[in-house]
């Protein structure tokens, strides 16, 4: 089931939570000797919204009505409501600046194996508690470096591809 929310979305006030600035990112994982990046399976999807909100997003169609469980794919505000859940779910660790969350993607850097490894269980343990979904396919451990974000990140002067 499809809905087109083009026109809620010219009435929903725009929620300008703020995302990582690019050069930032690439300037904190410059100094990393190890990254791990991943992705969100289905990030928005992942995400539950008030009952009031479920209301603004019914599709009637001729056998009946329908109410979106999670945030579907088209709502403006979507992005911004997805890295407040996010930056709520890992406080400390976004504050120790050790991970990053851009969207969907999800990067650890360390400068030592031994710490990627703490890092790395510390961030599975939290997945774990709030029964978030990570994709596989998109799962890189502990790399020297890695191409994201429109760029190479590594541990040498970030280069723009």
């Amino acid at each position: 089931m499809v809905g087109d929310f083009r026109a809620l979305n010219t009435y929903a006030i725009t929620d300008r939570y703020p995302m990582p600035r690019i050069h930032e990112t690439l300037t904190q994982l410059s100094q990393a000797n190890f990254i791990t990046a991943m992705d969100s399976l289905n990030g928005f999807l992942q995400n539950v919204f008030t009952d009031n909100a479920k209301k603004l997003l019914r599709i009637i169609v001729h056998c009946g009505i329908f109410e979106y469980l999670r945030i579907p794919f088209g709502i403006k505000n979507a992005p911004s409501h997805y890295k407040r859940m996010m930056n709520t779910i890992f406080p400390e660790e976004l504050s120790e600046r050790w991970l990053i969350i851009y969207i969907d993607k999800i990067m650890i850097f360390s400068e030592t194996w031994d710490s990627d490894l703490s890092r790395l269980e510390r961030f599975l343990q939290n997945i774990v508690q709030v029964n978030m979904k990570i994709s596989l396919k998109k799962c890189f451990l502990a790399y020297s470096e890695l191409k994201g974000l429109g760029h190479f990140e590594s541990a040498q002067e970030p280069e723009k591809l």
